[in-house]
């Protein structure tokens, strides 16, 4: 069910990132309020803070993030122990480390979302530690908005629709075989280029299998900051192999078909991951 919230429209912000030399979409500076005269859309529970506020003439959907929850009666929820990590809104670095991971996955033919801007509201919300902060907005837009985890909130040609679009160059007969080339062949990009996704799950893929959310990501342009989240990386990369395999077998469970583990292991292999298991 696709639900509607209202949202107020800030006249004053500032651009912190602009895609350049284009001027083919428009700025939302929208903030979730049920007294505002704008709407922002929410299709699926795991959203969370983004919403999709608008379409292009191509057809691509406008995504904008950190506008509020999408859930609760309060645009923005205090976490104490995640500091001004509060829930609702973007933090201004991980926005643009979003942003320019981003442009690096691009650049190495991996399908992903078009980044549009960075703003920031001019003015300061105070949360419940006492901080004051200001709403930071990551707009970009998308072939499809619904993730793979928004499966059951979806009507069957919807999700047709996106699968029937899947480039298929190795001819499979099998449907989740496709997205699993296409799935395993960007993970095999991104550690070859020694980019860390740290996200990779059913919430940041969409059905047209494009590759979303850099925020937590790392990259030798982009790293950790700090010892301990460095420390942590080696243990990382073999854990988005995991990860990958079980967005192909939910994939493989929504559209009924039935799963050959042995020609994904195999294709794993293909692309230099090993699946290791226990002999018993």
């Amino acid at each position: 069910m696709i639900t509607v919230f209202r949202a107020f429209e800030f006249s004053k912000f500032t651009i912190i990132k602009n895609r350049k030399g284009n001027r083919d979409f428009q700025y939302f500076p929208f903030v979730r309020s049920n007294d505002g005269n704008k709407e922002m859309t929410c299709i699926g529970p795991d959203h969370g803070r983004s919403f999709v506020i608008g379409k292009l003439s191509n057809g691509r959907y406008v995504v904008s993030k950190g506008n509020g929850l999408s859930y609760t009666q309060h645009s923005f929820v205090d976490t104490p122990e995640m500091g001004d990590d509060t829930l609702g809104l973007l933090l201004k670095q991980d926005a643009i480390r979003d942003w320019e991971l981003c442009k690096d996955v691009a650049e190495l033919g991996i399908k992903t979302n078009r980044m549009e801007c960075i703003i920031e509201i001019d003015r300061e919300f105070t949360i419940e530690n006492g901080h004051k902060l200001k709403p930071v907005l990551l707009q970009y837009d998308v072939e499809c908005p619904y993730r793979i985890c928004d499966a059951a909130f979806m009507t069957t040609d919807q999700i047709w629709s996106e699968v029937r679009n899947w480039p298929n160059p190795k001819g499979y007969a099998e449907n989740y075989m496709i997205a699993a080339d296409i799935l395993i062949s960007n993970l095999r990009k991104l550690h070859d280029a020694k980019i860390l996704h740290n996200a990779i799950h059913n919430q940041n893929y969409t059905w047209a299998l494009e590759l979303l959310d850099f925020e937590l990501a790392h990259s030798p342009k982009h790293p950790y900051t700090t010892e301990d989240e460095a420390r942590h990386i080696p243990s990382l990369f073999p854990r988005e192999i995991i990860h990958t395999y079980q967005i192909i077998n939910y994939i493989g469970w929504v559209l009924k078909e039935e799963m050959n583990y042995r020609k994904i292991d195999a294709l794993f292999k293909e692309y230099n991951f090993e699946i290791k298991g226990i002999n018993i």
